[in-house]
């Protein structure tokens, strides 16, 4: 899982970049989730924000209710997605582990299975849309906990490139 080195090996070739996207992400929001501690689990900036644990839980619930009731995967019932424990290590452990399982089958579905539409919310979509709608909406949560990371003063990872706290030689695209 988030082995961007070895991903899982897809049955076309054509949409590798799916799955090794989704673990690529996966590991992106895991490096984000770390930099939190135990402490910053009830920070919110606004009230009308959500805290730190529940984009925590809303990204644990609702990454299982795409892939089991949207994509059709097997997934784990609600009640045993959450871990049992209330701290950041356990959290992200969680992502990553439930994850994991998530990359190989989706490696292993056929080009069919990829087109055929099905049910989401209230409209039909086809598999592969509604697989990259879970990746951007897992992106737009990241992203909001890289900003609380930023308000608590608390180093934000490189993501997609470098940012003021992580850098290297050649990092910045804007120069050539």
């Amino acid at each position: 899982m988030g082995r961007e080195n070895s991903p899982a090996v897809t049955m076309n070739p054509l949409l590798s970049h799916v799955v090794e996207t989704y673990a690529s992400e996966t590991a992106k929001t895991n490096s984000v989730w770390r930099r939190f501690a135990d402490s910053d689990l009830g920070f919110t900036p606004h009230p009308r924000s959500t805290p730190v644990l529940g984009i925590f839980k809303h990204q644990l619930l609702s990454e299982r209710r795409f892939f089991a009731d949207f994509v059709g995967l097997p997934e784990p019932g609600a009640p045993s997605v959450l871990p049992p424990s209330e701290t950041v290590a356990a959290y992200a452990s969680r992502l990553v582990e439930l994850a994991a399982p998530r990359e190989a089958q989706l490696a292993g579905k056929p080009d069919a299975w990829w087109i055929e539409p099905v049910e989401f919310f209230d409209v039909k979509r086809e598999r592969i849309w509604v697989v990259w709608r879970r990746i951007l909406h897992s992106a737009h949560h990241r992203t909001q906990l890289t900003l609380y990371l930023r308000l608590l003063d608390k180093p934000v990872p490189s993501t997609y490139g470098p940012t003021r706290d992580e850098t290297w030689v050649g990092a910045d695209p804007t120069l050539g």
